[in-house]
């Protein structure tokens, strides 16, 4: 842990910390392996006793997920990178561009990977190197879960905890009934169906979690059906023309369903023409979105007898959700920033709070 030394007198800055899941730094195998690794490995994805577990993760699970998922990953890659970390880096620095005109006085704005590279540790030490006292961490996650929201704030934590000075914390929880947000997902839709037409059905899917989970008090289900019923009220769909689904099951438990494989299926049995796909708990398009939703799903629904399939886009780096963003950012930023800051009068009265302290006989 490097160590920041306080000076008297410096105009402390204020950093914001955008964090996703994260993401392999190459579509291999060997760099999937260690990603995948400390993911599975953190007690809060998987609640299973450790001396249960450890022997399926690195006896089992390392040994035959990796080039499997490698694959996948080579699929939806881009020349700039792992989707995911590309859209978090624009969403990064467009959010700073956006507060910038808002905010005047010192700000730091920087994004980090739950697992993987940027990692917090890194981030939230490069921000306190640059002079933050206060840190607003945030969770790209609008629904709230203790596998995903939770483990970012853990990994915060224990960075604190290293530091004899620690900033100033403040976090985000969750955001899946913000209007800004909802009105970004309900502008999303509607472009792609100016666009491309509407479906027979809007399939609104989101990230699974273990259906024990819901049982042990986790709010994630009912928020992620709050943002579904809020989202269809605003395109003004009737229940019987979208339905609200969860993907990414893993291992043999029972997860939330119903199961969005299982409906796609089922949809393309019944003989519906057309299903949009859309999944709004992911605010950057990843591997769920664009290999597990924008290919599979696509392959299952037209295999049971679907004639068209769609995989609308996430929110990304458009302009109003990166609107939608800086507003959720600036409400927890209140107190804490300056929209009238005079940098000259900062600077003169730092300059004047330093000469007062070496006058007592602080060190420089």
């Amino acid at each position: 842990m490097s160590v920041v030394t306080y000076r008297h007198g410096t105009q402390p800055r204020v950093g914001v910390l955008l964090v996703n899941l994260g993401t392999p730094a190459a579509p291999t195998a060997r760099a999937f392996r260690p990603y995948v690794k400390q993911f599975l490995s953190d007690p809060r994805v998987i609640e299973i006793p450790k001396l249960i577990w450890w022997p399926i993760l690195n006896l089992i699970i390392l040994n035959t997920r990796p080039k499997k998922s490698a694959a996948k990953y080579a699929m939806i890659w881009t020349p700039e990178g792992s989707p995911l970390r590309v859209y978090t880096e624009r969403q990064a620095k467009l959010l700073a561009g956006y507060l910038g005109e808002r905010v005047k006085s010192p700000l730091s704005v920087d994004y980090a990977m739950r697992y993987g590279k940027p990692s917090i540790e890194e981030r939230i030490q490069g921000m306190v190197a640059e002079g933050c006292d206060r840190i607003l961490v945030m969770p790209l996650y609008p629904q709230y879960s203790a596998s995903a929201t939770a483990t970012v704030f853990d990994a915060t934590f224990e960075v604190l905890k290293k530091m004899r000075n620690p900033p100033a914390l403040r976090t985000v929880k969750h955001f899946h009934d913000d209007p800004a947000y909802i009105q970004a997902l309900k502008s999303n839709v509607q472009r792609y169906w100016s666009e491309n037409g509407r479906p027979d059905l809007l399939v609104i899917s989101f990230h699974g979690i273990p259906r024990f989970a819901l049982d042990r008090g986790d709010p994630y289900h009912c928020e992620c059906h709050k943002t579904g019923r809020l989202l269809a009220e605003a395109l003004g769909l009737p229940p019987e023309k979208y339905r609200v689904t969860f993907q990414s099951r893993f291992g043999q438990a029972e997860w939330l369903k119903p199961y969005t494989s299982e409906t796609l299926e089922e949809l393309g049995r019944a003989g519906t023409r057309r299903v949009d796909v859309f999944c709004p708990g992911f605010v950057a398009d990843c591997l769920e979105t664009l290999e597990e939703i924008g290919i599979e799903g696509k392959s299952t629904f037209l295999y049971a007898g679907g004639k068209e399939y769609h995989n609308i886009p996430c929110l990304n780096d458009r302009s109003d959700w990166i609107h939608a963003l800086t507003g959720l950012v600036a409400n927890h930023l209140a107190g804490w920033v300056d929209t009238a800051f005079d940098p000259g009068a900062a600077a003169a009265a730092g300059e004047a709070s330093r000469q007062r302290a070496l006058a007592l006989g602080a060190r420089d």
